[in-house]
């Protein structure tokens, strides 16, 4: 059995990657519509595709001469779901923030402090 999580975060780790989801967000592109805005060989451009398609996140399509690539949600959703396994730590610990920017306000009140705008 494959690690599919580790897959798609080695996907994701290159920005290169990252950049390319983004620009499949606004929909289905051709492999040239999403090598437009690098300054890389269109190999090279392939190269990341085949990352993102080895991990699922996206899959290819010919019609005719051309390649068309869109966007798979199904990897994305499990990366979103071992995030949230650990959201409870970041809300403690910005609950904990609040708590201890609360006293500080207080006890620039208490020493007849100026407090700042914000």
């Amino acid at each position: 059995m494959t690690d599919t999580l580790s897959a798609t975060f080695a996907a994701l780790a290159d920005p290169t990657r990252r950049a390319i989801l983004g620009r499949l967000m606004a929909g289905e592109r051709s492999v040239s519509e999403l090598a437009e805005p690098f300054d890389m060989s269109m190999p090279a451009v392939s190269k990341h595709l085949r990352v993102l398609e080895r991990a699922g996140l996206v899959t290819r399509r010919a019609e005719a001469q051309w390649r068309w690539c869109r966007i798979e949600a199904g990897p994305l959703e499990e990366v979103a779901d071992f995030a949230n396994r650990y959201r409870h730590i970041w809300e403690e610990r910005l609950d904990r923030l609040d708590t201890y920017l609360e006293e500080l306000q207080k006890k620039e009140k208490s020493h007849g402090r100026k407090q700042r705008r914000k």
